[in-house]
């Protein structure tokens, strides 16, 4: 693994360099204000209607229209959702400065060509492992985030040594930025968003508590027993490793995990995670990612209707407020 810290990087590149930020949500947001408290030059590219722009302003950050913030910069972070890259590169290409970079936090945009950049564009990659909020509330209580970085195109010779400048920026290098690709970072991301940890977790999470009421326990102690919990194993598992996490619980629920585990964990479940994996090798989901967004995201937005009124989110209503 090759792991860099601050100390190993020169935060030379980015000195007297313009960063424009593009997409104000949650990580452009987070790495905008890590950068201007870093030092760096900063620009929030909004759209001329942009609601957003209230809240730049409010967290004293200069914004510009994106053409205007990209055509003055040496570095663009296109941070926007990962479906409006591809139209959103066309409509910013004209305005990159030749010899300039693009940016980018995830690697499905480059990885599946949805964008083809100019052959005079440095392409590099800083990708926290962590939501935007994480990222902020580290660097503000002087800590940071684990970020992988990669670079796509090295137009300038300089591209690597700017990506890891830009990471130690946004407060990733206090933790370590570790050396990838955009291949890997991207299917790694999607395979554990659709396999593990939010597409089985919260799946297994409903289920166990489904099965518990049907088996006449109250939802409130399902809620508690199935939901509940995960944070503790969370922390436990942060704090200790897996293995470490199975000796500090006790013995009782360490032989319910021994024999049940592999209940659940089976051969199908297997093949099922490696069927996920050629759906995205494969970009099957990334032309299901574009589909649902040129259709206005009706299977996303059926979705959330639907999690609003499971049983296990009354169960949640009920109970939450309760410990303060």
């Amino acid at each position: 693994m090759d792991l860099l810290r601050d100390a190993d990087i020169d935060p030379a590149p980015l000195a007297g360099k313009r960063v424009a930020i593009i997409g104000y949500g949650n990580q452009g947001r987070a790495q905008a204000l890590n950068l201007h408290d870093s030092g760096v030059d900063v620009v929030v590219g909004l759209r001329r209607d942009s609601p957003s722009a209230a809240r730049v302003e409010s967290d004293r950050l200069h914004h510009a229209p994106i053409d205007v913030a990209a055509r003055s910069a040496d570095l663009t972070m296109l941070l926007a959702p990962d479906e409006t890259l591809a139209g959103l590169y066309r409509e910013l290409e004209p305005a990159l400065r030749h010899g300039s970079a693009i940016g980018f936090s995830h690697g499905l945009a480059i990885r599946f060509g949805l964008i083809m950049p100019r052959a005079d564009l440095d392409v590099i990659m800083i990708a926290p492992k962590g939501p935007g909020t994480a990222l902020r509330s580290l660097f503000v209580g002087g800590r940071g985030m684990i970020a992988l970085w990669a670079v796509a195109q090295d137009a300038s010779g300089a591209a690597g040594a700017l990506a890891i400048a830009y990471g130690r920026a946004i407060g990733c290098g206090r933790a370590g930025l570790i050396a990838s690709t955009f291949a890997e970072e991207c299917e790694a991301d999607l395979f554990n968003e659709q396999a593990v940890v939010w597409g089985a977790v919260p799946a297994i999470l409903e289920a166990g508590f489904d099965t518990l009421v049907a088996g006449g326990i109250s939802p409130e102690v399902a809620y508690l027993e199935c939901v509940g919990e995960l944070k503790l194993v969370a922390e436990l598992i942060e704090a200790r490793g897996l293995a470490g996490m199975r000796e500090a619980i006790s013995n009782t629920a360490e032989l319910g995990a021994v024999l049940g585990g592999p209940r659940l964990i089976g051969e199908s479940m297997r093949q099922a995670m490696r069927d996920i994996l050629e759906d995205v090798r494969s970009g099957r989901f990334a032309a299901q990612l574009a589909d649902e967004e040129a259709s206005g995201y009706p299977q996303l937005r059926a979705a959330r209707a639907r999690a609003r009124w499971t049983g296990v989110e009354q169960a949640y209503e009920r109970l939450r407020g309760i410990d303060g």
